[in-house]
C-alpha cells in the first residue's frame, strides 16, 4: 500500500477528521425511522445507524416496541454505547424516561419534602413502596412503629435518605426526624469553597456520564472525563458508592449551586512526561485501548492514547492476518506528536520507509 508523509496541515486536517459528535452519555434527539429484528432504528443526525434494542425502549413485555417508539415520531435518547465494529451506535429511551424520574426523585430530596409512597411488598427487614413507579426500600429501622402491622397497598409518609439511579433503587424513611444540611450551612460551604481548593468527600451516586460526591452536604459533579488520565468506559471501573476520595474543584457556579470536581488533577499529568520521552519517527509498543469506525486508540505510554488510523490498522489485520480487539499488543511508530493539543497519530511504516 502507497504511504506518505503528512505536513502539519495534512495532519491537523487528518485529525480534525476523526472528531466525533455523538458519544457515550450523550443525550439526543432522533426520529424513529423503522424497525429490525433487534428493535427501533433512529436518524439521530450522525453519519451512521443508531439503533434501540427493545430492552432499552419497553419495560412491560406486553407493549410492543412499535407502541414505544412510534415510526416518523421524534423522541429523546442516551447514548448507551459508542459505534461498534460496524459502526452502529445503541441507544435507550428507557433511561430517559427513568432519568426524568430520578430527575423529580431528586428535587423531592432536595426540597426535604415528604412524599407518599404505596408499599408494595412486605419484606424481612423492611419494605418496597412504589414511589413514582420506581421502588424503594424502607428500612424497618427507619420505620416509626417497628411493631406496626403493615399492608400491601397501604400509604406511608416518607421523606428520601439516599438515591441510587445505577442500581434503580432508593433508600426512604417515615420517621420524622431526618434532616439535610440547612440551606445556611450549604450558602456557607459556598462562600467559603474555591477554584483550585483540594476537598475530601463520599462517592454517594454514580451515572454514565460521571459520580457525584458529598464534600460537607453538597453534591459535586466529578465527570468521567476527570476520573483518570486513562481510559475507562463508565465510572464503576474506578469508583464505588461510599468510597471516601479527595479532589479538586475545578469549577463554581454560585447562581446554580453547582460544583465541578476533579480526580485526574491529584495525579501527575501523564502527557507532560511523555513529551520527554516519545519521539515522531520511533518504535512504539502499546495496547489497544478502544476501537472505533475511523481507527483504533492504542494507549502507548501510560495513561496517553494515540490514534492508529483505520486504514493503519487494516494494513496491520492484513500483513499479520489477525482481527484487532481490544487488550491487544501492538507495535507501531509515532508518525506525528502534537503535544500541546494531546495528539499523535500511528502508523504501522516507518516514516523513513514511506513514499511520496
Amino acid at each position: 500500500m502507497e504511504k506518505q508523509n503528512y505536513s502539519d496541515e495534512e495532519f491537523e486536517a487528518l485529525l480534525g477528521s476523526y472528531d466525533y459528535t455523538f458519544k457515550k452519555g450523550d443525550l439526543v434527539k432522533g426520529t424513529v425511522c423503522g424497525y429490525d429484528s433487534d428493535g427501533a432504528i433512529v436518524d439521530i443526525g450522525a453519519k451512521t445507524s443508531a439503533s434501540v434494542p427493545v430492552k432499552e425502549a419497553v419495560s412491560d413485555k406486553t407493549k410492543s416496541i412499535e407502541a414505544a417508539l412510534e415510526k416518523g415520531q421524534e423522541y429523546e435518547f442516551l447514548i448507551i454505547s459508542d459505534e461498534d465494529a460496524d459502526g452502529k451506535m445503541q441507544l435507550s429511551s428507557l433511561k430517559v424516561q427513568q432519568a426524568y424520574t430520578w430527575k423529580e426523585l431528586e428535587k423531592l430530596k432536595e426540597a426535604n419534602e415528604t412524599i407518599l409512597g404505596e408499599i408494595s411488598t412486605i419484606v424481612r427487614g423492611g419494605l418496597i413502596v412504589d414511589i413514582l413507579g420506581v421502588k424503594g426500600f424502607v428500612p424497618s429501622s427507619q420505620l416509626r412503629s417497628k411493631d406496626q402491622d403493615f399492608a400491601v397497598g397501604e400509604k406511608l409518609e416518607l421523606k428520601i435518605l439516599t438515591l441510587d439511579s445505577q442500581q434503580n433503587s432508593f433508600i426512604l424513611s417515615n420517621k420524622k426526624v431526618y434532616s439535610e444540611v440547612s440551606e445556611e450551612e450549604k450558602a456557607n460551604l459556598f462562600a467559603q469553597i474555591e477554584v483550585g481548593q483540594v476537598v475530601k468527600g463520599d462517592v454517594v451516586r454514580i451515572t454514565d456520564f460521571g459520580a457525584f460526591v458529598d464534600i460537607g452536604g453538597v453534591d459535586g459533579l466529578l465527570p468521567l472525563s476527570q476520573i483518570s488520565w486513562k481510559w475507562i468506559d463508565h465510572p464503576s471501573d474506578r469508583l464505588k458508592i461510599g468510597e471516601k476520595i479527595e479532589v479538586e474543584v475545578i469549577s463554581i457556579d454560585h447562581d446554580k449551586h453547582r460544583i465541578s470536581l476533579s480526580l485526574k488533577n491529584l495525579e501527575e499529568d501523564p502527557w507532560i512526561e511523555a513529551q520527554k520521552v516519545i519521539k515522531e519517527g520511533e518504535l512504539r509498543e502499546g495496547v489497544i485501548t478502544r476501537l472505533k469506525s475511523f481507527g483504533a486508540f492504542v494507549e502507548i505510554y501510560a495513561g496517553v492514547e494515540a490514534l492508529l488510523p483505520q486504514t493503519e490498522l487494516a494494513v496491520y489485520e492484513s500483513e499479520n492476518n489477525v482481527i484487532a480487539k481490544v487488550g491487544d499488543t501492538i507495535k507501531t511508530y509515532v508518525l506525528k506528536f502534537n503535544p500541546q493539543d494531546r495528539r499523535i497519530a500511528l502508523s504501522v511504516k516507518e516514516p523513513e520507509a514511506a513514499t511520496v
